[in-house]
């Protein structure tokens, strides 16, 4: 309504990005707005600044450049607007740790992995996290864009080595190094920084444990007691003043999600659980290795780490603390001809009295108010097509054909649910941020 269409000689169009904020309805973004509006936009925006009556409005404007262009007539070029995470109300301001406007400055370590550019992927629509420090000891030097060039059009920092990181101008850390090379380097970070750890470092509580599945001793023992499980759903009020978070695995998090909620319920025998999981290859990282070439891979299905599989005791672990007491499983991952997503399928046998649709109703009411988490109608196959790209998982229950027994089967994106969408879901939670920030993404179909 601000402008008209109008004839004008040739002029400027200006690329232009304006933000919005009020203290009670979020930010408000828009880009690409052609030279002749912007005089009515900075009357508009003045008289929101300095009317009293109106709630107090933030405004700021940056990446601005000029491009010569004729034009015959106006017209207001609007590429895009999007609203970011809208606050709810006043009190939920007042909960929040950060003030509106407020940016958290990040740093990724290990940005050249895939759950490191997955990371910097998801933060380009956050309203709160601003990328300052990339890290990739093998590339450092190179700009991301050059490693990953559909990251072309953010504005990123070049890619250093952890050592010659600036960690002053770091607010919060998400740690995507390989596992048993975390746990030294996270001992080593400045201790103001929130740190989420992606590997496999600090996710088991018993240090021996760990030094039985991973074949080293734990080399931050004295940070393991401090680290919290971060299983978002399942985990939230301690993340939510946690410094050390240990995201965990793909594997786990697909597997814990539906059996969790279960096995405290008690609708389910904790013996006898059967978990057959398929991921795509992208789960194996970004190295390179014989086994995950092209033609190795292509046209067939592979069942690996049989009966040793790393994530078997993050598994149980999970499980135990559900049931109070010991919980083993048979847990068989293979690797699908796909670059992405993730499926479990799990074998339960029920507790006497309880059904298949008992058990669809615990989780449909137990995930209800859940924005990540949805349980589908009976019936309904869950497909990892239908979670690409997204930080969603769905799950249902199905009856089995042999009496007392049921089959629960879970989707995730391996990638972001399984890694870093889950990973900014719990520092969005330790920053005060809402928990969906940079999150709302649609799965991507077909």
């Amino acid at each position: 309504e601000l402008c008209a269409d109008q004839a004008v000689p040739p002029t400027f169009e200006v690329q232009l990005s304006l933000s919005l904020s009020w203290s009670c309805c979020g930010d408000l973004t828009f880009c690409a707005l052609s030279g002749p509006l912007i005089p009515s936009l900075v009357m508009a925006c003045s008289l929101l600044l300095f009317n009293p009556s109106l709630p107090k409005v933030g405004l700021s404007f940056s990446k601005i450049s000029l491009k010569e262009d004729s034009m015959r007539s106006f017209r207001s070029n609007l590429v895009k607007m999007a609203v970011t995470s809208p606050l709810k109300d006043k009190t939920v301001v007042e909960q929040q740790k950060l003030k509106p406007g407020e940016i958290v400055r990040i740093g990724v370590l290990g940005a050249s992995g895939y759950t490191g550019s997955e990371i910097v992927r998801l933060l380009a629509a956050h309203p709160f996290f601003n990328v300052t420090v990339l890290t990739a000891d093998r590339k450092a030097g190179l700009p991301i864009t050059l490693v990953f060039p559909h990251l072309i059009t953010q504005e990123l920092p070049t890619l250093v080595a952890v050592k010659d990181a600036d960690f002053s101008q770091v607010d919060a850390v998400f740690c995507c190094l390989p596992h048993g090379t975390t746990q030294e380097i996270i001992a080593g970070l400045p201790k103001h920084l929130k740190v989420v750890d992606l590997s496999a470092d600090f996710r088991l509580r018993d240090v021996r444990e760990y030094k039985e599945w991973y074949n080293r001793p734990h080399g931050a023992p004295e940070l393991q007691s401090e680290a919290v499980y971060g299983l978002t759903e399942l985990h939230r009020e301690e993340i939510l003043n946690a410094r050390l978070v240990a995201n965990p695995g793909c594997y786990p998090t697909s597997v814990q999600l539906p059996l969790v909620p279960l096995l405290e319920a008690g609708l389910i025998e904790k013996e006898n659980i059967i978990i057959d999981a398929k991921s795509g290859v992208s789960g194996a990282g970004r190295a390179l290795k014989e086994s995950n070439l092209y033609t190795e891979i292509a046209e067939g299905l592979t069942a690996y780490g049989i009966a040793c599989h790393r994530h078997v005791p993050e598994i149980e672990q999970g499980l135990c603390d559900a049931t109070g007491s010991r919980v083993t499983v048979s847990f068989t991952p293979h690797l699908m001809p796909m670059s992405r997503g993730m499926q479990s399928t799990i074998y339960v046998r029920l507790n006497s009295g309880v059904t298949s649709d008992v058990l669809h109703h615990h989780l449909s009411s137990r995930y209800q108010a859940e924005k990540f988490i949805r349980v589908l109608p009976k019936g309904v196959v869950p497909h990892t097509c239908n979670v690409r790209g997204s930080n969603y998982c769905l799950i249902n229950v199905f009856e089995d054909r042999i009496p007392g027994r049921a089959i629960i089967i879970a989707v995730i994106d391996n990638l972001v649910k399984g890694a870093s969408g889950q990973a900014l879901q719990n520092l969005n939670l330790m920053m005060g941020c809402p928990e969906d920030s940079g999150l709302l993404q649609q799965p991507l179909f077909p």
